[in-house]
């Protein structure tokens, strides 16, 4: 007889943990030739609210750590992906990709998160300014993370899509609610694998699957969202989370460039999401010399 496979539940990604959806719901994704792939969690509006949980109460460490440190742990994953590549390969091939194709999208994903690794400690000093000011003071702009980033990750591209996405946005010290590709997810949640073996802190990335036209609202919605990055092809749903997200003011980025190229790594895209702080710290001239107080 004719053994019948078993397939893969692919569950979400949470907090560090590997939580079935509460909803209970689940899809198949198929391949070009009508066969199931895996079994896909269905996420719900709950499942996106305990993400953002997750990622509220990592925000603080993580952006509190020496950028030193957070480039280590981001090189960290580069380095943990690479041990896992033939994983990533079958499940690209699976989605539909030829195998050089899988192979230049993983050694291209290896190589911008090792790029945004070198990035972490760096971008402050391109990005900060000492400001010239009329008055007797120092004055100064520098950045800092803007907070709970969402991320809805380019249809297309199932791993370089999430990596071009989230990693540029954590090396700027903030946390990441995304949600992957409904039809290629099955890279998301072994990259999720990959950050939970690595030493990224839990809840500092949290990765969702499911439908876009479902969550798109909640995304918009949600009050300790602070910004979101989206990568979507459609631009109704753009207008519908420009609308949303006047509750909080959140700042929203379309991320539009080709995965594949390297127009989609920059660090301008660290600066997308974060906020300038200015300080003024007062001097004063004693004898013709200046000091501070």
């Amino acid at each position: 007889m004719e053994r019948l496979g078993i397939l893969k539940t692919y569950k979400i990604y949470i907090g560090g943990k590997f939580p079935r959806t509460e909803s209970g719901r689940y899809y198949s994704p198929k391949n070009a030739s009508g066969e199931a792939l895996a079994n896909i969690c269905l996420s719900s509006r709950k499942d996106l609210r305990n993400a953002v949980v997750a990622a509220r109460s990592a925000f603080g460490g993580w952006a509190e750590r020496a950028a030193f440190n957070r480039s280590q742990i981001v090189y960290r994953i580069a380095e943990m992906l690479e041990g896992r590549r033939a994983q990533f390969l079958e499940e690209l091939m699976k989605q539909g990709s030829t195998k050089q194709q899988a192979e230049k999208e993983i050694n291209l994903s290896i190589d911008r998160i090792v790029y945004y690794a070198g990035w972490c400690d760096k971008y402050q000093q391109i990005f900060s300014t000492v400001n010239p000011v009329s008055s007797s003071h120092f004055n100064f702009s520098a950045m800092e993370p803007t907070g709970v980033v969402g991320v809805i990750a380019p249809e297309e591209g199932s791993l370089i899509g999430l990596v071009s996405t989230i990693i540029p946005i954590i090396a700027g010290g903030n946390t990441v609610v995304c949600l992957a590709s409904e039809k290629l997810p099955l890279c998301a949640i072994t990259f999720a694998e990959v950050l939970q073996t690595s030493d990224v802190p839990g809840g500092v990335v949290n990765i969702l699957t499911g439908n876009e036209k479902e969550l798109l609202e909640h995304f918009g919605s949600h009050m300790d969202i602070n910004a979101l990055c989206y990568a979507g092809a459609s631009e109704d749903h753009l207008t519908q989370l420009n609308k949303l997200s006047t509750g909080n003011l959140k700042r929203i980025r379309n991320f539009e460039a080709n995965c594949m190229d390297e127009s989609s790594q920059s660090p301008y895209f660290i600066q997308d999401y974060q906020e300038v702080k200015t300080t003024w710290h007062p001097i004063e001239n004693i004898g013709g010399s200046t000091s501070t107080y």
